[in-house]
């Protein structure tokens, strides 16, 4: 039968939406509770809505009873203190799972690369029904700094970068594309993530707001980039000769077991 999904994404795998007014926002996400969960990058996480609707970020499929990322329960204590974010994760009037602000601390674009990461959204999500992406909503002016998509983890040939100024408002396929930001701030970065089910209600969302994927690519001098492909390299070889050590070790101890 095979998943609803978005036949706005079906292209590339993500959407940018029109520019959201942030200057009108108080800053909620400075006021609500903050966990440390680690992401890409140094990270802490404040939900708003959760499996259980507790201050926590697991996975829903990690609860008993485990299920599928849908049908989040907003916490009360958060969402009291930020009205407006509820607002605009709920807006869509899609089915929201996880929803949460994401804290990230100043990580350069190599650091980025070895992040990159693909979301477990729809683990138990049953076959016919709508599949799971996620809304990014940045909400600090991180004007220098970028969201980095590709379809391959280490071919940079297909790499989508789209620039974080306040406001800027974009829709991810998540379980498709690898996903990581970077951020060239002082400060940290605050974006709010929300898992929507893909229908008929996202769908319209989408077009409301004129998601495309003609976006131009965020400028980025090729040394940088050469530099970050590297670093990637040398991040995955080490990590590589680390687990092979520990299989080596492992190995010896049960021989002398």
């Amino acid at each position: 039968m095979g998943y609803i999904k978005s036949a706005a994404l079906e292209d590339k795998g993500f959407v940018v939406l029109d520019s959201y007014n942030q200057e009108l926002d108080p800053k909620e996400w400075l006021d609500i509770e903050y966990v440390d969960w680690k992401s890409s990058g140094d990270t802490r996480f404040s939900p708003l809505a959760s499996a259980k609707g507790e201050i926590e970020c697991n996975g829903f499929w990690n609860h008993v009873p485990p299920r599928t990322d849908k049908d989040g329960v907003w916490i009360d204590s958060q969402v009291e203190k930020a009205p407006i974010l509820t607002r605009r994760a709920q807006e869509p009037g899609a089915n929201v799972g996880r929803c949460r602000v994401i804290e990230l601390q100043p990580t350069p674009y190599g650091e980025c690369l070895y992040n990159l990461h693909q979301d477990d959204n729809n683990r138990l999500n049953p076959d016919g029904t709508g599949w799971v992406v996620r809304g990014f909503f940045n909400l600090t002016d991180d004007k220098d700094s970028y969201f980095v998509l590709r379809e391959n983890r280490t071919d940079p040939s297909v790499e989508y970068r789209i620039a974080l100024p306040a406001g800027a408002q974009l829709i991810v396929d998540t379980q498709r594309l690898w996903h990581a930001a970077t951020h060239n701030g002082t400060e940290p970065r605050y974006c709010l993530i929300t898992s929507w089910e893909s229908g008929p209600e996202l769908d319209a969302y989408i077009e409301k707001y004129n998601g495309t994927q003609d976006v131009e690519n965020y400028e980025v001098a090729q040394e940088i980039l050469d530099a970050g492909y590297e670093e990637q390299a040398r991040r995955d070889a080490a990590r590589a000769a680390y687990y092979a050590a520990k299989g080596q070790q492992a190995k010896l101890a049960m021989s002398e077991a």
